[in-house]
């Protein structure tokens, strides 16, 4: 087998291999017994080389996207078998990738006695699968799915020759971390779950997505005062409010239609996050209850502006801590004047959070910190990749 090319594989290998063979433990401490071993250092650079070089080529004018599972066909759930496994390398990935580019399809990766290959694809992998995927052009994902409900979690994003491990212990253990940080760290139960907090993951993820940034503010139910911080009148206030989203997850069945239900989720997740990509904020309640979209943010009569805002971003080598003082930064650092107005709007707003999406894929959640008594901001793009 020719040695790996790609420097960052190299570098990544060992890190990606010790949180596998942590989860993988963990798991069988918790009496799961039908895990695999941890994929090895070799078989984790060897499929992020060839998914990285793969990136880089182009099938008729389009780059490849494709995602590999470390799994043997008898251990995939209704796999399709070659005839003749593919060697795993760049340009036969290439050539397969628009028979696999649909989202959920996985091309299958093992080894025998002398290399590895790509045996089939699946769309069923096991928990704690190893998953390579590219995501565009120089830019590969590594995760795997989790228990009990699938959900995937990233474990590391290479772009070229950035490497970003992410660091679940240490993200988790920001002061005041919210449930929607800690859902897509992985200790939140997945997408499907009964936990509300992890369809703000799915709407993150979709905003994200569809490229054009947006802002989506979460305000309580129970009271009006944030309108004290949107220009009234608002010019596209929803009366009555929208109620698709809610009612979808009111009707969630306990078994059977679960996969429809979980379709008719995703739509409604879909179109919630398309309205954030109309300029100003899109507001909904935690009732998931659309109330607005385009609303213009202003700082509330009598507030301070906002100055400073902590700012961490839950990855290796990232420590939020210097010295005795947590670090903070202006909030025009972050970003541009919707960053800046959704911190005002958390400033103000104590009981909201924010979520932006910048038109180059940074996300970042704002939500105020009781604790530290000031506005944190939470770079998440790392882990909605």
């Amino acid at each position: 087998m020719p040695q790996p090319a790609y420097p960052a594989a190299h570098i990544v290998a060992a890190k990606v291999q010790a949180h596998f063979t942590r989860h993988l433990e963990a798991a069988r401490e918790r009496g799961r017994d039908d895990l695999p071993e941890a994929p090895t250092d070799v078989a984790i650079e060897a499929l992020i080389d060839a998914a990285f070089w793969a990136s880089l080529k182009r099938e008729e004018g389009v780059t490849p996207t494709i995602s590999l599972a470390y799994v043997p066909r008898e251990r995939a759930g209704h796999p399709l078998c070659f005839a003749s496994p593919i060697p795993l390398r760049p340009a036969p990935l290439a050539k397969v990738a628009p028979a696999v580019e649909r989202p959920g399809i996985h091309l299958g990766v093992w080894r025998d006695d002398y290399d590895f290959h790509v045996w089939g694809t699946t769309r069923d992998v096991p928990a704690f699968c190893l998953v390579v995927e590219v995501v565009a052009s120089g830019l590969i994902v590594i995760k795997h799915r989790s228990e009990p409900f699938g959900k995937f979690v990233n474990v590391a994003v290479l772009e070229g020759d950035q490497v970003k491990v992410v660091d679940e212990p240490g993200g988790a253990a920001v002061p005041d971390c919210p449930q929607l940080v800690k859902s897509l760290l992985g200790f939140v139960e997945g997408f499907g779950s009964l936990d509300p907090v992890n369809v703000l993951v799915e709407v993150a993820a979709s905003m994200r997505a569809h490229g054009r940034g947006g802002a989506l503010l979460v305000v309580p139910a129970d009271t009006a005062q944030w309108r004290e911080s949107v220009a009234t009148p608002m010019l596209y206030a929803i009366e009555p409010p929208f109620t698709g989203l809610r009612d979808v997850l009111k009707s969630r069945p306990k078994d059977a239609g679960l996969h429809e239900w979980q379709e008719d989720l995703r739509r409604m997740v879909d179109t919630v996050a398309g309205l954030t990509a109309v300029d100003g904020a899109t507001i909904v309640n935690d009732h998931y209850e659309v109330l607005a979209l385009g609303a213009k943010i202003t700082r509330r009569r009598g507030a301070a502006p906002v100055e400073q805002v902590c700012y961490t971003e839950p990855v290796e080598g990232n420590e939020p801590v210097e010295g005795n003082q947590r670090t903070q930064t202006a909030p025009t650092q972050l970003g541009g004047t919707r960053h800046l107005s959704a911190a005002q709007f958390v400033h103000d707003q104590r009981d909201a959070m924010a979520l932006v999406a910048s038109q180059d894929g940074r996300f970042t959640i704002f939500k105020w910190s009781p604790c530290e008594k000031i506005v944190h901001a939470h770079r998440v793009d790392a882990l909605l990749l």
